[in-house]
């Protein structure tokens, strides 16, 4: 395939250029390059090519939970959403703690052909927090991190046992950080918003004292990890400041932390429940910030599908999660790019290149030999949010409605159309 007249984004600039793929290769990156005999020519004047989008951050929910969505239908709102590559997290039914599921997951994600489906496995048994998952095992069958997902490990030297196990793996923790005595069933975030619609607040301490903790442990250890969804100022001091000193800490944001405050609980509209909460103005201020000085390395998506019935109940009751795959570009593009925050490498390093170093995986780059796992764009279009024409099974999104700019319009795994926008 030869890919023309687009404007590409490559790891330290953005030019007009053309690219030739082979045998699911980036072959040449060069202007004006000819057709060769029986090559397709994409012709993308007008579009943006972004190296694939990797989200390291997903809930495909099979086995167990395929109700809300499951490997096939997770793939299907990935590509659409322009990734290339997602990263799912171990709390199915059973839970993801062992080779022979995290080895379903892999293969079952390959039987689809669509993305690259890439497992997280469990950090302990069940995610009960007791006794250490078979990390090495887990490892062997695919595993490319492990997370408690949902909840923190409260056993701090289980903790520890963890981390050091895991990078002599030569994988991450990934580290939901929730002190559970501290957020206590609060469904929200603690200020005037939980205190006007006497929904139970949640303090930014259950978060920030896990982050803290969890920071100490790999300064201690001189050891690597990484903080999920980060939501809180405090939080995005604390990593800031742990960079710093040179502690190995990575760190993710969503766009529900940088789109959204918690002024939307108002509503009482369940698509606004998230963990951790949406938080006030002045957190969301700050992760915007945390993202513009590198601070927070990533953005993923969270996404949390659930079924129509987990969340048209009462507030309290609902489910948390908020289905992102298919708007998380877009958002980003939207309200980081197009106002000033980042520019498009850095949103290319956030949402493609970084995660890929975290996770030590294949890809992030557009460059000569690299895998052809393309994100094509038209950066100019403008789109209202529909969660009807959602492919997730999940349709919980908070954006209904929203205008966007930044439309997917092809993803191209090792060289392969998987989504074109007018199929």
């Amino acid at each position: 395939m030869l890919i023309k007249n687009a404007q590409v984004v490559l790891k330290n600039t953005v030019k007009v250029t053309d690219l030739r793929i082979e045998a699911g290769k980036i072959q040449r990156i060069k202007k004006d390059l000819i057709p060769k005999k029986g090559e397709t020519v994409l012709n993308c004047e007008g579009f943006t090519v972004f190296p694939g989008l990797v989200d390291m951050h997903v809930h495909l929910r099979e086995p167990g939970f395929e109700r809300k969505e499951d490997i096939a239908s997770g793939c299907r709102a990935a590509v659409k959403g322009g990734f290339t590559q997602i990263c799912c997290m171990p709390n199915t039914e059973p839970v993801a703690d062992n080779k022979v599921v995290v080895s379903y997951i892999k293969h079952r994600g390959e039987e689809v052909g669509l993305c690259k489906v890439r497992p997280i496995g469990a950090i302990t048994k069940g995610q009960k927090g007791e006794d250490l998952a078979p990390i090495g095992g887990m490892k062997a069958a695919g595993a490319v991190a492990i997370s408690e997902d949902g909840k923190s490990v409260a056993n701090s030297k289980l903790m520890a046992n963890a981390m050091q196990y895991a990078s002599d793996f030569g994988i991450k923790c990934l580290c939901h950080c929730e002190d559970a005595t501290l957020s206590d069933g609060g469904v929200v975030n603690e200020g005037f918003y939980s205190t006007l619609t006497g929904l139970k607040g949640i303090l930014r301490a259950a978060e920030d004292v896990m982050i803290a903790r969890d920071i100490c442990l790999a300064e201690n250890l001189s050891l690597p990890v990484h903080i999920c969804h980060v939501s809180t100022k405090s939080g995005v001091q604390l990593i800031r400041e742990a960079k710093a000193r040179g502690v190995q800490v990575t760190a993710e944001t969503c766009p529900h932390y940088f789109a959204l405050n918690d002024s939307v609980i108002a509503s009482y509209d369940t698509n606004t429940k998230v963990n951790p909460p949406l938080r006030a103005e002045e957190d969301r201020l700050a992760v915007i910030e945390g993202l513009r000085d590198g601070t927070l390395d990533a953005i993923v998506t969270d996404h949390a599908p659930h079924h129509e019935d987990d969340k048209n109940v009462e507030y309290n009751l609902a489910a948390f999660g908020i289905s992102g795959l298919e708007t998380s570009f877009a958002l980003a593009y939207t309200l980081l790019v197009r106002s000033g925050v980042l520019g498009l490498n850095a949103l290319a390093k956030k949402m493609s290149e970084n995660p890929c170093k975290i996770l030590s995986i294949e890809g992030g780059a557009i460059e000569e030999g690299a895998p052809a796992d393309l994100t094509i764009a038209d950066l100019n279009e403008e789109w209202k949010v529909d969660k009807n024409k959602f492919v997730s099974k999940g349709k919980n999104t908070p954006f209904d409605g929203w205008k966007l700019f930044g439309k997917i319009k092809y993803t191209l795994v090792d060289g392969t159309i998987k989504y074109e926008e007018q199929k």
